[in-house]
């Protein structure tokens, strides 16, 4: 299997645990038990720096792409995929900056869950449009 879709499939499994992580961080943020909630919080953090990380292979991988809209602007490239990469950038930055203050309940939290929802429902969408491509990669 090429590198490429290596760095895809374990993307999609990071993907799933961080989302799902950062939902039921935000659901025990609701109830009592803070060591429910620091439980949700290590596992979002850790996947998330490991989707961190499968990002900027992936980037580094597609970098073509991104040079070509840097060079001749948007044009018939995806525009999906262009703001799907602004709005994943926007809710790294926030993470990242949450983990130097108190996250928990706080207004820079919230915005970061909801960037999260909206980059989980754009980047489902990115997934399934090329899924016919990853499910050949497998073979």
């Amino acid at each position: 299997m090429k590198k490429v879709f290596v760095i895809d499939w374990i993307l999609i499994v990071v993907f799933i645990v961080s989302a799902i992580s950062g939902i039921g961080l935000h659901i025990a943020g609701h109830g009592n038990s803070h060591e429910v909630w620091h439980n949700w919080a290590v596992v979002h953090v850790v996947s998330s720096v490991l989707f961190l990380v499968a990002i900027i292979f992936h980037v580094t991988t597609h970098w073509g792409w991104y040079k070509g809209i840097i060079k001749n602007g948007i044009g018939r490239k995806s525009k999906v995929t262009a703001v799907l990469s602004i709005i994943f950038l926007l809710l790294s930055v926030t993470g990242i900056v949450l983990l130097g203050v108190s996250g928990a309940n706080s207004p820079l939290g919230l915005w970061h869950y909801k960037i999260g929802i909206i980059t989980t429902v754009i980047a489902v969408g990115h997934i399934i449009k090329r899924l016919s491509v990853l499910k050949k990669s497998l073979n």
